[in-house]
């Protein structure tokens, strides 16, 4: 059964996303073994400096490194990213399954994003559109995505 990680920095605070999430992670138990871990922000001031926002970044991005499972096809969520169709999404999950690879790996930034070294370290770096989204909200976007790929790929009617 193919794994899939969600490393994100920061917690869920409201109880609508963490319920949201969790129905999410409850749908994909079926599919797959599926794990979230959330990783610690770095603490800045209200008004951080350039320097202060590398810095964070490059403490953040040394933890969720150290988290990425190994051999696992990771996936870095960024602006800068390629962006896919859910059917594409749901081709690239299972083209990593049939390659061999045991884990897909999504990696969720902190509000500044994610630094280059993680970045650099992705097998894909994806974009799920031009438009920003609330911090929370995207990693339930993420979670219904993985879902609706995962529908995709077994025929179910979720996705129309």
């Amino acid at each position: 059964m193919l794994a899939v990680t969600v490393i994100c920095i920061g917690k869920l605070k409201e109880s609508f996303f963490r319920e949201a999430a969790a129905e999410y992670q409850k749908r994909l138990s079926r599919f797959c073994s599926f794990n979230i871990k959330e990783l610690a922000e770095a603490p800045l001031p209200e008004n951080p400096s350039d320097a202060q926002v590398a810095a964070a970044l490059k403490k953040e991005g040394e933890a969720v490194i150290n988290e990425i499972p190994s051999g696992a096809y990771s996936v870095a969520l960024c602006v800068e990213g390629k962006q896919l169709s859910s059917p594409e999404l749901a081709e690239k999950i299972e083209g990593v399954a049939l390659s061999g690879k045991s884990n897909v790996c999504f990696i969720i930034g902190s509000s500044f994003g994610l630094s280059d070294e993680v970045k650099q370290k992705c097998d894909l770096k994806l974009s799920f559109s031009k438009m920003t989204f609330p911090h929370q909200l995207f990693r339930v976007l993420l979670l219904e995505q993985i879902y609706r790929a995962f529908s995709i790929t077994n025929k179910m009617k979720y996705h129309k």
